[in-house]
């Protein structure tokens, strides 16, 4: 057993490695083109990459002209690449892929938009603020033959990455229980972009507050660690402890969900004192608990506790762009925490989180997505 251990914190079972195809992509840089501005990691997006020689963006779709003027002066930005309008960007830029930074509301319109012109699309997280949009994405996706990606910070972990293998490697036994914190201390509190907070303060254009905002992030790790598989019951409970600041979204949820022989419980909070992205991975002879980014505190049946640091994770599974690319451009097929199978399974289960808090009921999920 601890050989095992010791081979899976050596990164060995990590992600895929990259395939001959992705690495065929070579050092042709991606054609991409931004779909809206409005999602404040946008500005990371700018501060991070803007200048990686591997992208190369080709028009910017805005409506808003002074948001868009606002980035174009703050990141020197050719002005010939704002365009008011997502589709004659589309037409007149010809981008090989799009980055969605739009309000999630409006995620379904990008993606349809860019299925009509086969182009495919990664969005900032989550998915949809409904199941209904989610599965009219997957269709619209299916259809035209586009891959659909979605980016959240903890997919690239390589915390995460650690548990999620001694999981399947069973170093710890089956999964009974697994905890997941996510959040910080509210985004008004934090500062975020006013175009930002405005949104994310619309039910409509969020579908919630917390529960929405950082429930997504659990819901996406369980359906990753339970390899697809739905929950068979959601309950949810939401609150109001700031309305001053989130007069009509929740800013603090708990989901819990059920498994035939397994549980989550997913802490989505504004409320937090500092921000926390981790979890706690709970099987039937041992535990995993992720710190942060790169280490994992590791106990086995008959040990104590150790934190132990996770390698890295192989290239192109270790950042959102190149993992972009390599689908794009290398044909490498997307699956597990990027996937649009598994966050149509997450906006399922953010969708019945959403009904069973407001009804005080659980919310019963159908093996075909439907729900009760």
């Amino acid at each position: 057993m601890k050989h095992l251990v010791a081979t899976l914190l050596a990164g060995l079972f990590f992600m895929m490695l990259p395939t001959a195809s992705a690495q065929s992509a070579g050092s042709e840089p991606l054609r991409v083109g931004i779909a809206g501005l409005v999602h404040g990691h946008v500005e990371g997006f700018f501060q991070r990459s803007l200048h990686r020689p591997e992208i190369q963006i080709v028009g910017i779709a805005e409506a808003d002209s002074q948001l868009a003027s606002r980035y174009a002066t703050q990141f020197s930005l050719d002005r010939a690449l704002l365009f008011a309008n997502l589709d004659d960007m589309l037409q007149k830029t010809h981008p090989q892929a799009v980055l969605a930074y739009t309000n999630t509301y409006d995620h379904r319109r990008v993606v349809e938009i860019c299925a009509r012109h086969g182009i495919p699309v990664m969005m900032e997280k989550p998915l949809a603020v409904s199941a209904e949009d989610a599965h009219a994405m997957a269709d619209a996706a299916r259809k035209a033959k586009i891959q659909v990606l979605v980016n959240y910070e903890t997919s690239w972990y390589r915390s995460n990455h650690a548990a999620y293998d001694l999981v399947h490697e069973k170093a710890i036994g089956d999964i009974r229980k697994v905890v997941v914190h996510d959040g910080h201390q509210g985004p008004k509190e934090i500062g975020v972009q006013p175009e930002f907070l405005a949104w994310l303060n619309d039910p409509k254009l969020d579908g919630g507050g917390a529960l929405y905002d950082f429930g997504c992030y659990g819901a996406d790790l369980m359906t990753w660690l339970m390899d697809g598989q739905r929950p068979t019951s959601v309950t949810a409970v939401t609150q109001h402890i700031k309305p001053k600041f989130y007069p009509r979204v929740d800013d603090e949820a708990t989901i819990i969900l059920t498994y035939p022989k397994a549980q989550a419980i997913l802490q989505a909070s504004w409320n937090w004192p500092f921000d926390r992205k981790d979890m706690e991975v709970y099987g039937q002879t041992g535990y995993a608990m992720t710190v942060r980014h790169d280490d994992v505190r590791l106990r086995l049946k008959g040990e104590e506790e150790k934190q132990i640091a996770a390698k890295p994770v192989s290239a192109p599974n270790d950042d959102s762009l190149s993992f972009f690319r390599a689908v794009v451009l290398g044909g490498v097929a997307p699956d597990g925490l990027s996937s649009l199978e598994t966050n149509v399974i997450v906006a399922e289960i953010l969708d019945a989180a959403r009904r069973s808090a407001a009804s005080g009921k659980s919310i019963r999920l159908a093996g075909d997505g439907g729900a009760h």
